[in-house]
Protein backbone atom coordinates (compact mmCIF):
# COMPACT_ATOMS: atom_id res chain seq x y z
CA UNK A 1 0.00 0.00 0.00
CA UNK A 2 1.39 3.41 -0.98
CA UNK A 3 1.57 6.35 1.40
CA UNK A 4 -1.31 8.03 -0.41
CA UNK A 5 -3.43 4.90 -0.14
CA UNK A 6 -2.76 4.76 3.60
CA UNK A 7 -3.82 8.39 3.94
CA UNK A 8 -7.02 7.64 2.03
CA UNK A 9 -7.78 4.73 4.34
CA UNK A 10 -7.25 6.92 7.39
CA UNK A 11 -9.44 9.63 5.91
CA UNK A 12 -12.22 7.16 5.14
CA UNK A 13 -11.99 5.92 8.74
CA UNK A 14 -12.72 9.44 10.02
CA UNK A 15 -9.32 11.13 10.25
CA UNK A 16 -10.06 14.86 10.48
CA UNK A 17 -6.59 16.44 10.36
CA UNK A 18 -3.63 16.39 8.01
CA UNK A 19 -0.12 17.44 9.08
CA UNK A 20 1.84 19.24 6.37
CA UNK A 21 5.53 20.15 6.62
CA UNK A 22 6.86 22.89 4.33
CA UNK A 23 10.59 22.20 4.46
CA UNK A 24 11.93 24.88 2.12
CA UNK A 25 10.72 27.98 0.35
CA UNK A 26 13.54 27.77 -2.19
CA UNK A 27 15.50 24.57 -1.80
CA UNK A 28 19.21 24.94 -2.39
CA UNK A 29 19.81 28.00 -0.23
CA UNK A 30 20.23 25.95 2.94
CA UNK A 31 17.56 24.28 5.10
CA UNK A 32 18.23 24.74 8.85
CA UNK A 33 18.89 21.10 9.77
CA UNK A 34 17.92 21.32 13.44
CA UNK A 35 14.60 22.97 12.63
CA UNK A 36 13.90 20.34 9.98
CA UNK A 37 14.59 17.61 12.55
CA UNK A 38 12.01 19.20 14.88
CA UNK A 39 9.50 19.17 12.05
CA UNK A 40 10.17 15.51 11.29
CA UNK A 41 9.68 14.68 14.98
CA UNK A 42 6.10 15.94 14.61
CA UNK A 43 5.48 13.11 12.10
CA UNK A 44 4.05 15.05 9.14
CA UNK A 45 1.80 13.24 6.68
CA UNK A 46 3.77 14.64 3.76
CA UNK A 47 6.65 17.02 3.05
CA UNK A 48 6.65 19.75 0.42
CA UNK A 49 9.42 21.96 -0.93
CA UNK A 50 9.37 24.82 -3.37
CA UNK A 51 12.65 25.01 -5.29
CA UNK A 52 12.27 27.90 -7.68
CA UNK A 53 10.66 31.10 -8.77
CA UNK A 54 10.54 33.67 -11.52
CA UNK A 55 11.92 36.15 -8.97
CA UNK A 56 15.61 35.67 -9.91
CA UNK A 57 14.82 36.98 -13.39
CA UNK A 58 15.17 35.48 -16.85
CA UNK A 59 18.85 34.45 -16.74
CA UNK A 60 18.42 31.02 -15.14
CA UNK A 61 15.48 30.10 -17.35
CA UNK A 62 17.30 31.29 -20.44
CA UNK A 63 20.62 29.61 -19.65
CA UNK A 64 19.12 26.42 -18.24
CA UNK A 65 21.19 26.77 -15.05
CA UNK A 66 20.39 26.61 -11.35
CA UNK A 67 20.63 29.73 -9.24
CA UNK A 68 21.86 27.68 -6.27
CA UNK A 69 25.21 25.98 -5.76
CA UNK A 70 25.20 22.26 -6.66
CA UNK A 71 26.83 21.37 -3.32
CA UNK A 72 24.22 23.09 -1.16
CA UNK A 73 21.37 21.93 -3.40
CA UNK A 74 22.50 18.34 -3.02
CA UNK A 75 22.76 18.82 0.75
CA UNK A 76 19.18 20.13 0.99
CA UNK A 77 17.83 17.38 -1.27
CA UNK A 78 19.51 14.75 0.88
CA UNK A 79 17.96 16.18 4.05
CA UNK A 80 14.37 16.17 2.77
CA UNK A 81 14.66 12.89 0.86
CA UNK A 82 16.05 11.03 3.87
CA UNK A 83 13.44 12.60 6.13
CA UNK A 84 10.56 11.59 3.88
CA UNK A 85 11.80 8.05 3.35
CA UNK A 86 12.44 7.51 7.06
CA UNK A 87 8.84 8.48 7.77
CA UNK A 88 7.58 6.74 4.60
CA UNK A 89 5.57 9.80 3.57
CA UNK A 90 5.33 11.52 0.18
CA UNK A 91 7.86 14.18 -0.79
CA UNK A 92 6.67 16.78 -3.32
CA UNK A 93 9.05 19.28 -4.90
CA UNK A 94 8.08 21.99 -7.40
CA UNK A 95 9.90 24.33 -9.79
CA UNK A 96 12.91 22.04 -9.90
CA UNK A 97 16.32 23.62 -10.34
CA UNK A 98 15.10 27.25 -10.02
CA UNK A 99 13.24 27.76 -13.31
CA UNK A 100 11.72 24.32 -13.90
CA UNK A 101 12.71 23.81 -17.54
CA UNK A 102 14.00 20.47 -18.82
CA UNK A 103 17.67 21.14 -17.97
CA UNK A 104 16.71 22.16 -14.42
CA UNK A 105 14.47 19.13 -13.98
CA UNK A 106 17.16 16.77 -15.30
CA UNK A 107 19.83 18.22 -12.98
CA UNK A 108 17.54 17.80 -9.98
CA UNK A 109 16.55 14.25 -10.92
CA UNK A 110 20.19 13.29 -11.37
CA UNK A 111 20.95 14.50 -7.84
CA UNK A 112 17.96 12.61 -6.41
CA UNK A 113 19.03 9.38 -8.12
CA UNK A 114 22.62 9.78 -6.93
CA UNK A 115 21.51 10.39 -3.34
CA UNK A 116 19.17 7.39 -3.47
CA UNK A 117 22.03 5.17 -4.69
CA UNK A 118 24.44 6.49 -2.04
CA UNK A 119 21.92 5.98 0.78
CA UNK A 120 20.52 2.67 -0.46
CA UNK A 121 16.98 4.04 -0.84
CA UNK A 122 14.20 2.40 -2.85
CA UNK A 123 11.08 4.29 -3.88
CA UNK A 124 8.90 5.23 -6.83
CA UNK A 125 10.03 8.50 -8.40
CA UNK A 126 7.74 10.60 -10.59
CA UNK A 127 8.92 13.54 -12.66
CA UNK A 128 6.66 16.09 -14.33
CA UNK A 129 7.91 18.11 -17.28
CA UNK A 130 6.64 21.66 -17.80
CA UNK A 131 8.28 22.60 -21.11
CA UNK A 132 6.03 24.13 -23.77
CA UNK A 133 7.08 24.34 -27.41
CA UNK A 134 7.39 27.66 -29.17
CA UNK A 135 5.09 26.29 -31.88
CA UNK A 136 2.31 25.66 -29.34
CA UNK A 137 2.63 29.18 -27.92
CA UNK A 138 2.66 30.77 -31.38
CA UNK A 139 -0.46 28.77 -32.29
CA UNK A 140 -2.15 30.02 -29.11
CA UNK A 141 -1.20 33.59 -29.97
CA UNK A 142 -2.69 33.28 -33.44
CA UNK A 143 -5.88 31.84 -31.95
CA UNK A 144 -6.20 34.71 -29.47
CA UNK A 145 -5.48 32.48 -26.46
CA UNK A 146 -2.26 34.19 -25.31
CA UNK A 147 -2.64 37.19 -23.00
CA UNK A 148 0.21 39.33 -21.56
CA UNK A 149 0.35 39.64 -17.78
CA UNK A 150 1.04 43.36 -17.74
CA UNK A 151 1.49 46.36 -19.97
CA UNK A 152 4.31 46.39 -22.50
CA UNK A 153 4.69 42.60 -22.46
CA UNK A 154 3.31 41.73 -25.88
CA UNK A 155 5.49 39.08 -27.54
CA UNK A 156 6.08 38.81 -31.27
CA UNK A 157 6.24 35.46 -32.99
CA UNK A 158 9.94 36.10 -33.65
CA UNK A 159 10.60 36.67 -29.93
CA UNK A 160 8.69 33.52 -29.03
CA UNK A 161 10.62 31.47 -31.57
CA UNK A 162 13.92 32.86 -30.26
CA UNK A 163 13.20 31.68 -26.70
CA UNK A 164 15.77 29.21 -25.44
CA UNK A 165 13.32 27.74 -22.91
CA UNK A 166 9.57 28.12 -22.41
CA UNK A 167 7.73 26.65 -19.42
CA UNK A 168 4.15 26.47 -18.24
CA UNK A 169 3.28 26.72 -14.57
CA UNK A 170 1.40 23.60 -13.47
CA UNK A 171 -1.27 23.41 -10.81
CA UNK A 172 -2.50 20.54 -8.65
CA UNK A 173 -3.75 18.41 -11.56
CA UNK A 174 -0.28 17.21 -12.58
CA UNK A 175 0.78 16.40 -8.99
CA UNK A 176 -2.40 14.38 -8.49
CA UNK A 177 -1.69 12.30 -11.60
CA UNK A 178 1.84 11.61 -10.36
CA UNK A 179 0.59 10.54 -6.94
CA UNK A 180 -2.15 8.41 -8.49
CA UNK A 181 0.65 6.57 -10.31
CA UNK A 182 1.99 5.49 -6.92
CA UNK A 183 4.83 8.00 -6.61
CA UNK A 184 6.59 8.31 -3.26
CA UNK A 185 8.66 11.26 -4.50
CA UNK A 186 7.43 13.82 -7.05
CA UNK A 187 9.90 16.18 -8.73
CA UNK A 188 8.05 18.72 -10.86
CA UNK A 189 9.20 21.31 -13.35
CA UNK A 190 7.76 24.84 -13.14
CA UNK A 191 4.88 24.71 -10.70
CA UNK A 192 2.60 26.96 -8.70
CA UNK A 193 4.01 26.91 -5.18
CA UNK A 194 0.49 26.34 -3.84
CA UNK A 195 0.07 23.18 -5.92
CA UNK A 196 2.83 21.42 -3.99
CA UNK A 197 0.81 21.63 -0.77
CA UNK A 198 -2.76 21.47 -2.11
CA UNK A 199 -2.66 18.34 -4.29
CA UNK A 200 -2.75 15.80 -1.44
CA UNK A 201 -5.48 17.62 0.55
CA UNK A 202 -7.59 17.68 -2.64
CA UNK A 203 -7.06 13.93 -3.11
CA UNK A 204 -8.28 13.42 0.47
CA UNK A 205 -11.35 15.64 -0.04
CA UNK A 206 -10.32 18.45 2.26
CA UNK A 207 -11.79 21.84 1.43
CA UNK A 208 -9.85 23.24 -1.54
CA UNK A 209 -10.20 26.84 -0.40
CA UNK A 210 -8.70 26.08 3.01
CA UNK A 211 -5.94 23.96 1.47
CA UNK A 212 -5.03 26.68 -1.02
CA UNK A 213 -5.07 29.32 1.71
CA UNK A 214 -2.77 27.14 3.80
CA UNK A 215 -0.45 26.52 0.85
CA UNK A 216 -0.23 30.20 0.00
CA UNK A 217 1.08 30.91 3.49
CA UNK A 218 3.42 27.99 4.18
CA UNK A 219 5.15 27.77 0.78
CA UNK A 220 7.76 30.30 1.99
CA UNK A 221 8.16 28.46 5.32
CA UNK A 222 8.73 30.72 8.35
CA UNK A 223 9.02 33.99 6.46
CA UNK A 224 5.43 34.58 7.61
CA UNK A 225 6.57 34.67 11.25
CA UNK A 226 8.05 37.26 13.62
CA UNK A 227 10.96 37.38 13.27
CA UNK A 228 10.84 35.92 9.79
CA UNK A 229 13.20 33.10 8.87
CA UNK A 230 13.83 30.14 6.60
CA UNK A 231 12.97 27.43 9.10
CA UNK A 232 10.40 24.80 8.06
CA UNK A 233 6.74 25.50 8.80
CA UNK A 234 4.15 23.04 10.06
CA UNK A 235 0.46 23.32 9.20
CA UNK A 236 -2.32 21.11 10.55
CA UNK A 237 -5.27 21.18 8.15
CA UNK A 238 -8.72 20.42 9.51
CA UNK A 239 -12.27 20.52 8.24
CA UNK A 240 -12.91 24.21 8.90
CA UNK A 241 -9.51 25.81 9.55
CA UNK A 242 -5.81 25.13 9.82
CA UNK A 243 -3.16 25.78 12.44
CA UNK A 244 0.33 27.18 11.79
CA UNK A 245 3.53 26.77 13.79
CA UNK A 246 7.18 27.30 12.94
CA UNK A 247 9.64 24.51 13.74
CA UNK A 248 11.90 27.16 15.30
CA UNK A 249 10.88 28.05 18.85
CA UNK A 250 11.76 31.75 18.48
CA UNK A 251 9.54 32.37 15.44
CA UNK A 252 5.95 33.41 16.11
CA UNK A 253 3.05 33.18 13.69
CA UNK A 254 0.96 36.26 14.48
CA UNK A 255 -2.24 37.56 12.87
CA UNK A 256 -0.44 40.56 11.38
CA UNK A 257 2.63 38.69 10.13
CA UNK A 258 0.61 35.89 8.51
CA UNK A 259 -2.03 38.19 7.04
CA UNK A 260 0.72 40.36 5.56
CA UNK A 261 2.36 37.34 3.97
CA UNK A 262 -0.97 36.23 2.54
CA UNK A 263 -0.85 39.40 0.42
CA UNK A 264 2.68 38.58 -0.80
CA UNK A 265 3.14 38.90 -4.58
CA UNK A 266 -0.54 39.73 -5.15
CA UNK A 267 -1.85 42.80 -6.95
CA UNK A 268 -5.29 42.16 -5.44
CA UNK A 269 -5.35 41.27 -1.71
CA UNK A 270 -8.64 39.42 -2.03
CA UNK A 271 -7.92 36.95 -4.84
CA UNK A 272 -5.16 34.54 -5.89
CA UNK A 273 -5.37 33.09 -9.40
CA UNK A 274 -4.35 29.50 -10.12
CA UNK A 275 -4.56 27.38 -13.32
CA UNK A 276 -7.69 25.58 -12.11
CA UNK A 277 -9.44 28.49 -10.43
CA UNK A 278 -9.06 31.30 -7.92
CA UNK A 279 -8.68 31.56 -4.14
CA UNK A 280 -10.90 34.22 -2.53
CA UNK A 281 -9.51 35.72 0.67
CA UNK A 282 -11.94 38.54 1.46
CA UNK A 283 -13.38 36.48 4.36
CA UNK A 284 -10.02 35.32 5.76
CA UNK A 285 -9.72 35.08 9.56
CA UNK A 286 -6.51 34.98 11.65
CA UNK A 287 -6.90 33.97 15.31
CA UNK A 288 -4.02 33.46 17.76
CA UNK A 289 -3.93 30.14 19.61
CA UNK A 290 -1.04 31.27 21.79
CA UNK A 291 1.99 33.51 21.30
CA UNK A 292 3.51 31.21 18.63
CA UNK A 293 0.62 29.48 16.89
CA UNK A 294 -2.18 30.77 14.71
CA UNK A 295 -5.52 29.45 13.51
CA UNK A 296 -6.56 30.53 10.00
CA UNK A 297 -9.81 30.11 8.10
CA UNK A 298 -12.07 31.72 5.50
CA UNK A 299 -10.42 30.84 2.18
CA UNK A 300 -12.96 30.06 -0.55
CA UNK A 301 -12.21 28.27 -3.81
CA UNK A 302 -13.84 29.34 -7.08
CA UNK A 303 -13.26 26.89 -9.95
CA UNK A 304 -12.17 28.43 -13.24
CA UNK A 305 -14.71 28.76 -16.03
CA UNK A 306 -11.81 28.09 -18.39
CA UNK A 307 -8.43 26.58 -17.60
CA UNK A 308 -5.27 28.60 -18.16
CA UNK A 309 -1.52 28.21 -17.79
CA UNK A 310 0.99 30.91 -16.98
CA UNK A 311 3.72 30.84 -19.64
CA UNK A 312 7.28 32.02 -19.00
CA UNK A 313 10.00 32.25 -21.63
CA UNK A 314 13.46 33.78 -21.91
CA UNK A 315 15.65 34.70 -24.85
CA UNK A 316 19.19 35.97 -25.28
CA UNK A 317 19.48 39.77 -25.40
CA UNK A 318 23.23 39.92 -26.11
CA UNK A 319 26.52 40.06 -24.24
CA UNK A 320 26.88 42.33 -21.23
CA UNK A 321 29.71 44.43 -19.81
CA UNK A 322 29.33 46.26 -16.49
CA UNK A 323 31.10 49.32 -15.09
CA UNK A 324 31.22 50.08 -11.34
CA UNK A 325 32.15 53.63 -10.34
CA UNK A 326 31.50 56.23 -7.67
CA UNK A 327 31.63 60.00 -7.41
CA UNK A 328 31.70 62.54 -4.61
CA UNK A 329 31.78 65.65 -6.81
CA UNK A 330 28.60 67.68 -6.13
CA UNK A 331 28.85 69.52 -9.43
CA UNK A 332 29.17 66.27 -11.36
CA UNK A 333 26.25 64.69 -9.48
CA UNK A 334 23.89 67.61 -10.10
CA UNK A 335 24.69 67.67 -13.82
CA UNK A 336 24.53 63.95 -14.58
CA UNK A 337 21.34 64.41 -16.62
CA UNK A 338 23.28 66.59 -19.06
CA UNK A 339 26.66 64.85 -18.88
CA UNK A 340 25.58 61.26 -19.59
CA UNK A 341 23.74 61.95 -22.90
CA UNK A 342 26.69 63.98 -24.13
CA UNK A 343 29.17 61.22 -23.32
CA UNK A 344 26.92 58.56 -24.85
CA UNK A 345 26.69 60.57 -28.08
CA UNK A 346 30.49 60.68 -28.21
CA UNK A 347 30.71 56.92 -27.72
CA UNK A 348 28.21 56.21 -30.47
CA UNK A 349 30.17 58.39 -32.87
CA UNK A 350 33.28 56.28 -32.28
CA UNK A 351 32.16 52.67 -31.68
CA UNK A 352 30.71 50.77 -34.60
CA UNK A 353 27.82 48.38 -34.08
CA UNK A 354 24.54 48.45 -32.20
CA UNK A 355 24.57 48.46 -28.41
CA UNK A 356 22.30 49.34 -25.50
CA UNK A 357 23.72 51.56 -22.74
CA UNK A 358 22.05 51.98 -19.36
CA UNK A 359 23.30 53.91 -16.34
CA UNK A 360 21.80 53.61 -12.87
CA UNK A 361 22.97 56.38 -10.50
CA UNK A 362 22.35 54.97 -7.03
CA UNK A 363 21.75 57.73 -4.54
CA UNK A 364 20.30 60.09 -7.15
CA UNK A 365 17.39 58.24 -8.69
CA UNK A 366 18.35 54.63 -9.57
CA UNK A 367 15.54 53.17 -7.48
CA UNK A 368 13.36 56.11 -6.46
CA UNK A 369 12.95 59.52 -8.03
CA UNK A 370 15.18 61.86 -6.01
CA UNK A 371 13.56 64.32 -3.66
CA UNK A 372 14.54 67.91 -4.44
CA UNK A 373 17.00 69.12 -1.83
CA UNK A 374 18.92 72.26 -1.07
CA UNK A 375 22.18 70.35 -1.56
CA UNK A 376 23.10 67.31 -3.66
CA UNK A 377 23.97 64.01 -1.94
CA UNK A 378 27.57 63.75 -0.77
CA UNK A 379 28.23 60.74 -2.99
CA UNK A 380 26.64 58.54 -5.63
CA UNK A 381 27.34 55.09 -7.02
CA UNK A 382 27.12 54.57 -10.78
CA UNK A 383 26.33 51.20 -12.31
CA UNK A 384 26.62 51.21 -16.09
CA UNK A 385 25.78 48.29 -18.36
CA UNK A 386 26.28 47.87 -22.07
CA UNK A 387 24.60 45.06 -24.00
CA UNK A 388 25.58 44.23 -27.57
CA UNK A 389 25.39 41.26 -29.90
CA UNK A 390 29.15 40.81 -29.64
CA UNK A 391 31.07 40.96 -26.37
CA UNK A 392 33.85 42.89 -28.15
CA UNK A 393 31.39 45.64 -29.09
CA UNK A 394 30.05 45.87 -25.55
CA UNK A 395 33.56 46.08 -24.12
CA UNK A 396 34.66 48.76 -26.59
CA UNK A 397 31.59 50.89 -25.93
CA UNK A 398 31.90 50.61 -22.17
CA UNK A 399 35.62 51.37 -22.15
CA UNK A 400 35.14 54.52 -24.21
CA UNK A 401 32.16 55.57 -22.10
CA UNK A 402 34.19 55.12 -18.90
CA UNK A 403 37.09 57.20 -20.15
CA UNK A 404 35.02 60.07 -21.51
CA UNK A 405 32.78 60.11 -18.43
CA UNK A 406 35.88 60.18 -16.23
CA UNK A 407 37.23 63.34 -17.89
CA UNK A 408 34.09 65.04 -19.20
CA UNK A 409 34.19 68.77 -18.63
CA UNK A 410 31.19 70.51 -17.11
CA UNK A 411 30.42 74.02 -15.85
CA UNK A 412 31.99 74.62 -12.45
CA UNK A 413 34.45 71.73 -12.60
CA UNK A 414 37.36 72.40 -10.26
CA UNK A 415 39.78 69.60 -11.13
CA UNK A 416 40.71 67.87 -14.38
CA UNK A 417 42.11 64.80 -12.61
CA UNK A 418 38.87 62.84 -12.99
CA UNK A 419 35.22 62.78 -12.04
CA UNK A 420 35.05 59.17 -10.83
CA UNK A 421 36.55 56.68 -8.40
CA UNK A 422 36.72 52.95 -9.23
CA UNK A 423 36.50 50.16 -6.63
CA UNK A 424 38.20 47.59 -8.88
CA UNK A 425 40.76 47.45 -11.62
CA UNK A 426 39.78 46.90 -14.30
CA UNK A 427 36.50 48.66 -13.48
CA UNK A 428 34.83 47.09 -16.53
CA UNK A 429 33.53 43.62 -15.59
CA UNK A 430 32.33 40.90 -17.95
CA UNK A 431 28.64 40.41 -17.17
CA UNK A 432 28.27 37.37 -19.42
CA UNK A 433 25.21 36.74 -21.54
CA UNK A 434 22.25 39.02 -20.90
CA UNK A 435 18.78 37.47 -20.97
CA UNK A 436 15.31 38.96 -21.11
CA UNK A 437 11.82 37.59 -20.71
CA UNK A 438 10.25 36.82 -24.05
CA UNK A 439 7.05 35.51 -22.47
CA UNK A 440 5.20 36.39 -19.29
CA UNK A 441 1.70 35.49 -20.37
CA UNK A 442 -1.46 33.55 -19.56
CA UNK A 443 -2.47 30.91 -22.11
CA UNK A 444 -6.02 29.58 -22.05
CA UNK A 445 -6.25 25.83 -22.69
CA UNK A 446 -8.92 23.16 -23.02
CA UNK A 447 -7.13 20.64 -20.79
CA UNK A 448 -3.97 20.68 -18.66
CA UNK A 449 -2.71 17.10 -18.95
CA UNK A 450 -0.93 17.36 -22.34
CA UNK A 451 1.25 20.21 -21.11
CA UNK A 452 2.59 18.37 -18.05
CA UNK A 453 3.53 14.75 -18.85
CA UNK A 454 4.33 12.44 -15.93
CA UNK A 455 7.13 9.88 -16.03
CA UNK A 456 7.50 7.21 -13.33
CA UNK A 457 10.60 5.23 -12.36
CA UNK A 458 11.20 2.69 -9.61
CA UNK A 459 14.54 3.16 -7.87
Amino acid sequence: MTAIERLKVRRAAGERSLKVLSASGQLGYGIPAESLRHGLDWAPDFIGCDMGSVDPGPAYLGAGQMATSPELTRRDLRLVLLGARQLDVPLLLGSAGTAGARPHLDQTLEMIREIAAEEGLSFRLASISSDVSAEAVIAAKRAGHLHPLGEGLAATEEEIAASSHIVGQMGTEAFIRALDAGADVVIAGRACDTAIFTAIPQMLNYDTGLAMQMAKIIECTSICCVPGGRDPMMAVLGEHDFELESTHSERRATPISVAAHALYEQSDPDIVYEPEGALLLDQAMYEPIDDRRLRVSGGVWRPAERLSVKIEGARRAGERMVLLAATADPGFITQLDMIVPAVEATVRSMVEGDFELNMRPYGVGALVAPTPAAAPPREAFLLVEVIAERQETAKAALSVFKQYLLHHGFPGRLCTGGNLAFPFTPPELDGGTAWQFSLYHRMTVETLEPYFPVEVQDL
